[in-house]
Formats: C-alpha cells, sequence, structure tokens
C-alpha cells in the first residue's frame, strides 16, 4: 500500500467511509443489515462500560488536583454559567427559526396515540431535584446515574482535601491510576469505530426506512438546519468571545468527537472518546477535561434543548395552538432549566418531551407523527451536544491558563 494513499486512511476518514457504507447497506440490503445490529450493540456497550468509572475518577482527580474550594468555584461557576449560555442560544435560535419558518400544518389528533405517555410521571421540581442525590451510591455506579455519581464524586473529592496530606496523597494517586487505566481502554475501543459506525447506521437506516424521513423533509430540514447554525456559527462565536482564539482550527482536531456521538446517539457513551481527544488533539489540560466534559455529558444539552422547542412548536402549529410571545419565552425558560434533567441516553429527550407538552397544554398524541425520525434527530442532536461540551471545555481551559500567566507571583 503506498503512502499516499495510507495518508488518506485516517481515523476520521474511515469514519466517514463507516457512515457512507452504512447508509448505503441499509437501504439497499435492509435485511441483512437488521441482523448484524449486535455488532453496534457491543461497540456501544463497550464505551459505556467505561463511562462511571471514568467519570468518578476523573472528576475526583480533577477537583482533588486543584487543591482548594476557592479553585473549585472558580472553575464551576464558569463551567454551569457556559452552559447555560450555550443551551439558552440554543433555544433563541429554535424559537427564532420556526416563526421565521412556520411549518406545520393543521392535522386532526383523531386516531393517533403515543402509549408511553401514559407510563410518564408528572413533573416535580422537587423531585428532579431529590433525584440528583444518592441515597446509596453504589446503587447509583451500578444503574449508571451520572447526575448521582457526580454529586457523590464531589462531596468525597472536597472532603479529601482535609485528609491529611499522606492520605490525599494515596487516594490521588489511586485515582489518577483508575482514569489512565479507563482511557487506555478507551484508546483500544476507539480502534474500532469505523466497524460500529457502519453498523450502527447501516441499522437505523433499514428499520426507519427512507420513506418516513421523506414524509416529515420540512421538520427534519428545520431541526437539522438549525442543529448545523449552532454548531458552526452560534458555538464558535462564544469560543472566539470567551477564549479569544480561532474556534475553527480546534473544531477540525476534535471533529471525530462529533461523529462519534452521531453513530452512538449518546452523550455517554461518547464520553470517553470526548476526554482523550479534548487533551491529546485539543490541547486541553487533563484538569479542564476531567471536570467540564463529565459534567456536560449531563447537564448541557444544547442540541437536545434546540429540538425540543422546534418540535413543541411543530406540535403546537399541527393541534392549531397560537402560543404568543410570552408562551413561547416561558417554554424557552423552560426547557433551559429542564434539559439538565434529561439522561444522557439515547431517545430520553421524549421522556422531556412529554413533561414539556403536559406543562403547556398541548396533545401528547402529535408525539406519534415525529416519533419515526426521532432517533435520526437524536443522532444530530446529540453530535451537537458533544460539540458544545467541547467548546466550553476549550474557553474554560483557556480562560484558566490565561488567569494563571497573568496572576502576580508572591514576594
Amino acid at each position: 500500500m503506498s503512502s499516499s494513499f495510507k495518508s488518506y486512511l485516517t481515523p476520521n476518514t474511515l469514519v466517514l467511509l463507516g457512515i457512507v457504507l452504512g447508509i448505503l447497506f441499509g437501504m439497499y440490503l435492509p435485511e441483512y443489515a437488521l441482523k448484524q445490529e449486535v455488532v453496534g450493540m457491543a461497540f456501544v456497550s463497550f464505551l459505556k462500560m467505561l463511562v462511571v468509572p471514568l467519570v468518578f475518577a476523573s472528576i475526583y482527580v480533577a477537583i482533588a488536583g486543584l487543591g482548594s474550594l476557592e479553585q473549585l468555584k472558580r472553575i464551576g461557576l464558569k463551567t454551569i454559567g457556559l452552559y447555560l449560555v450555550t443551551t439558552a442560544l440554543a433555544v433563541f435560535l429554535a424559537i427564532v427559526a420556526i416563526n421565521l419558518f412556520p411549518i406545520g400544518e393543521v392535522v386532526s389528533s383523531e386516531g393517533l396515540e403515543y402509549a408511553k405517555a401514559q407510563d410518564i410521571v408528572p413533573f416535580s421540581l422537587q423531585a428532579m431535584l431529590l433525584s440528583f442525590i444518592p441515597t446509596n451510591i453504589f446503587h447509583a455506579l451500578s444503574g449508571g446515574n451520572m447526575m448521582q455519581v457526580i454529586v457523590f464524586t464531589i462531596f468525597l473529592s472536597i472532603a479529601s482535601l482535609y485528609l491529611k496530606q499522606e492520605h490525599q496523597d494515596i487516594m490521588l494517586d489511586f485515582f489518577t491510576a483508575i482514569s489512565s487505566a479507563m482511557l487506555k481502554i478507551a484508546e483500544w475501543i476507539v480502534s474500532l469505530t469505523p466497524i460500529g459506525v457502519f453498523s450502527l447506521i447501516s441499522y437505523i437506516v433499514a428499520k426507519q426506512g427512507i420513506d418516513v424521513i421523506l414524509g416529515l423533509w420540512e421538520y427534519l430540514l428545520l431541526v437539522l438546519g438549525v442543529l448545523a447554525v449552532h454548531g458552526t456559527l452560534t458555538l464558535p462565536a462564544v469560543v472566539a468571545l470567551f477564549a479569544r482564539i480561532n474556534p475553527y482550527p480546534y473544531l477540525q482536531h476534535i471533529k471525530e468527537v462529533p461523529l462519534m456521538a452521531f453513530s452512538t446517539a449518546s452523550s455517554a457513551a461518547t464520553l470517553p472518546v470526548s476526554m482523550k481527544v479534548a487533551q491529546e488533539k485539543g490541547d486541553v489540560s487533563k484538569e479542564s477535561a476531567a471536570f467540564v466534559l463529565p459534567l456536560g455529558a449531563t447537564v448541557s444539552m444544547d442540541g437536545t434543548a434546540a429540538y425540543l422547542s422546534i418540535a413543541v412548536l411543530y406540535i403546537a402549529n399541527l393541534s392549531g395552538t397560537i402560543l404568543s410571545f410570552g408562551d413561547q419565552l416561558l417554554l424557552g425558560v423552560t426547557v433551559v432549566a429542564l434539559s439538565v434533567g434529561v439522561a444522557a441516553l439515547p431517545s430520553a429527550s421524549l421522556v422531556m418531551m412529554v413533561v414539556i407538552l403536559q406543562q403547556v397544554g398541548l396533545p401528547v398524541e402529535y408525539l406519534a407523527l415525529i416519533v419515526a425520525v426521532d432517533r435520526i434527530l437524536d443522532m444530530a442532536r446529540t453530535s451537537l451536544n458533544v460539540t458544545s461540551d467541547m467548546c466550553v471545555t476549550k474557553i474554560v481551559d483557556e480562560l484558566n491558563k490565561k488567569e494563571t500567566h497573568t496572576k502576580p507571583i508572591a514576594a
């Protein structure tokens, strides 16, 4: 094999090739594409296998390595603030877009049914807040409840700052070793990405079919357009504004992360890859990546928030309901607030959709019209979710570097 040909066979090229071949395989040989689902599922399962120990160890190392509560407060406030800003911008863009392009003819809800809505418990702010607190950390670890794992790890790492220095050193070394081992396993799994992507994409195309996609082309085009604009214009503008760097070289370096998110449709499954790529190709410090990215996989949902806003307003149009500017503004605030509660798992946003529809008084039955393409849009919005995480991580890292360089030296 010539060296010039080998130069084209980069990991990103192979992933893109896997996506293209997967689409073609799913379209023209759907019966075989449906049978090989286990390959893609195994790939995602291997990635998810790393998430809990990696998040636990990485957040512990990041906070314990900061050395003080003041440092934690500084990086924590920046992270949460930036995640809220990017999510709010995504929601604002979505609301503006569907008002400029008001898609959705009025359709009768007669005969429509979304059975899953009956199994969803009515929303309660109290219940959501309590769900963040682990009553049994081992249950949270085994169940992969990321928010509970993060909350416990933050308390554990802060408590360790009050221990004797020798005990601090032992615990920090232990969790550093675990984090490094998980990233090494992630490196092995990432080498299988082209095969895993091919399997996942071909199965989705074979299962969903092209006809369903064509039938909702306006809705699909609007959602994908908003996601694309936010990912290529809004987020880079935020990076340029706060980090004072050209964002596009960075986005070029970390492009395999949104590609991975697109194929897995899971922020959690993509996390091991995000952390590895941010450090090795994005020039992000280990401390920033270890703290900001796991938090982002749980609370940062730009793509999901934009999608929820468009979908709810689209359903309002289908049902003939007119939402005033005040109603839409309230919807935006609700989406930003509730997006924190969306689990980092495929199609979890459908649960949040039911909650929001019930909150604004729209019929959940109309979900039956759009649920057929949810998996495809889930892949796209998850890709934007992790792109936002990577952008915020870069901003926080650049701000921390600038603060470190400008900090006056003690006399």
